[in-house]
């Protein structure tokens, strides 16, 4: 066990000493030391359960024989954070949490990890830390929020969002933003559509390092609290049985994951993820991977924002064995999961309970899967577009670029009536160099949502999306406008083309043309005076890579 460093030996006594003093005894020295990365705060409602969940994971570790040492981690709410400068410290906080959960496990020589997280970059910087480590190690998530109730209908946070823009149009008054405010969510857990938090969670799930029924669980209830004490008896098992998780994050259950993501129309985010996770796993999982799979796996899961249902109804439907089953045809099955069960034997297990939350592969919502790669003149090393968030009309769209710098110009010009029907409104500078941070474009997307139009216009950007965002949206557009790409080189009135069915997102300008506008181009660096986001920016590589660090 990797703790002998720190118990065994006269040498040891010192470090021996220092346990004591947080409580152990003679007959602990004997026992596994489980890390349990905590990552509860008070300021994340997906995260300020964790502090009671947590007790179940260490009962869990303790009944079954081993030592809990609880730590934390940051956790940033990316919806608190969204709009202002604080979002571009979301992305690059997934690597201080890695760093961090590394620092933690490595000093104190762990002999296996329980990653206790929840929301959209706590999850993968767990994750990210688990695959480097290569300890044994499971993820055990806070689950999903329960969705608000408003006039009978089911609400989560992204309709606040939408429904600031409703209220700029004049389409609702300011007491019914702010009881749709107060109602959009109940209490803690994950925001309750497939977003970005929820769709890592069911990502981990069906990689096979959590346990069964562990992502879509509801936060709150005994269910809940039964996977987090589970969680704690299996890691003892098998820490006991030098079963690390690369043992669990092999190519073949990375292509399940994005499988997964793929028949349920995932956020964006997880291209990102996935593809930084992977490379901390020894595995190279790129575009072209999220590309293939998702020209054979059709969209089939209508959860929001591509559908009425919340993923409290995925859970009642079967949860994501329930999908899996569903897509067995196409899955690799003989893979083996922290639970101790094959992938095969969770699936045939399963049971279907709602043929329109999980259906059949012949009636799918969309034809494709949910995440699609785009390539072109705008985007020669890759886009990445949420193609079940559109409808099929939307799956070509041209219109002339209205062209802003940051995420503020572009909002200031929407909710100003400045943007129309047919625009494509084109945001740079905003990707992971030259944000810094890479933010979400939630608040501009979300707008145009509320305000009518986002049918009719289309938004393309080398930021990043929220998993809530709907319509014809484009993002992680490489090489970004910072390091010279072709959408630093756009001008207003350019006509911009974006095919699905091509895979493709072109800028209808003559090369000629663009070499010219290249011989005048400058960039004069990051607009930011943080060492910490200036640190990221020199280090960070594209989004096309995962936005990791060299």
């Amino acid at each position: 066990m990797e703790s002998r460093r720190v118990k065994e030996g006269p040498g040891r006594a010192p470090h021996r000493s220092l346990f004591r003093a947080v409580g152990l005894r003679d007959e602990d020295f004997s026992k596994p030391f489980i890390g349990v990365a905590n990552s509860y705060s008070e300021v994340v409602a997906g995260h300020v359960h964790l502090n009671e969940l947590v007790e179940y994971v260490k009962k869990g570790v303790a009944d079954s024989g081993g030592v809990p040492f609880e730590f934390n981690t940051i956790a940033v709410d990316d919806g608190i954070a969204m709009g202002h400068e604080g979002m571009k410290y979301s992305l690059p906080s997934r690597e201080v949490i890695a760093d961090s959960v590394e620092i933690m496990a490595k000093a104190h020589a762990f002999d296996g990890l329980v990653l206790l997280s929840n929301c959209d970059k706590i999850t993968p910087g767990m994750v990210m830390a688990a695959a480097r480590l290569d300890l044994p190690s499971i993820l055990v998530t806070g689950g999903p929020m329960e969705a608000g109730r408003y006039r009978g209908h089911k609400i989560g946070l992204i309709h606040v969002f939408e429904a600031v823009g409703e209220f700029e149009r004049g389409k609702i008054g300011y007491d019914e933003l702010v009881e749709i405010e107060k109602k959009a969510c109940p209490g803690p857990g994950s925001c309750c559509g497939l977003f970005t938090a929820n769709t890592m969670a069911i990502l981990g799930e069906a990689m096979g390092i959590s346990l069964p029924y562990s992502s879509t669980a509801p936060s709150m209830g005994q269910e809940r609290r039964e996977i987090a004490y589970k969680t704690g008896c299996q890691i003892v098992k098998l820490v006991r049985d030098g079963e690390n998780i690369r043992r669990f994050m092999s190519r073949k259950a990375f292509e399940n994951a994005i499988m997964v993501d793929m028949a349920l129309g995932g956020s964006t985010n997880t291209v990102l993820h996935l593809m930084a996770i992977s490379r901390e796993a020894g595995v190279e999982i790129g575009l072209d991977d999220f590309d293939g799979l998702s020209r054979i796996i059709p969209h089939i899961s209508p959860i929001y924002p591509g559908g009425e249902y919340v993923i409290e109804d995925l859970h009642a439907s079967g949860g994501v064995p329930a999908l899996m089953k569903r897509i067995k045809g196409r899955l690799h099955l003989n893979l083996p999961t922290v639970s101790g069960k094959q992938v095969n034997e969770i699936v045939e297990n399963a049971m279907i309970s709602n043929e329109e939350v999980i259906r059949e592969l012949d009636k799918p919502i969309h034809p494709t899967g949910g995440v699609v790669i785009l390539r072109g003149t705008l985007a020669p090393e890759g886009a990445v577009m949420k193609a079940s968030a559109l409808e099929a009309k939307d799956y070509v769209f041209e219109g002339r670029s209205k062209v802003y710098d940051c995420e503020e110009e572009a909002y200031d010009a929407i909710t100003n009536g400045k943007v129309a029907k047919g625009d494509v409104v084109v945001i740079r500078y905003e990707g992971p160099k030259g944000g810094p941070g890479m933010r979400e474009m939630l608040s501009p997307t979300s707008t145009i949502v509320g305000m009518g139009l986002d049918k009719d216009v289309a938004l393309v950007t080398d930021g990043r999306f929220s998993g809530g965002s709907r319509g014809p949206a484009v993002g992680h557009i490489c090489p970004e406008a910072a390091v010279g790409g072709p959408i630093a080189l756009v001008e207003e009135g350019d006509l911009i083309k974006i095919s699905v069915p091509e895979r493709r997102i072109d800028l209808l300008v003559e090369a000629d043309e663009l070499e010219r506008r290249r011989s005048g181009w400058r960039y004069s660096g990051p607009p930011t005076k943080s060492r910490f986001l200036l640190r990221y920016s020199r280090s960070v590589t594209s989004a096309s890579e995962g936005c990791v660090l060299r």
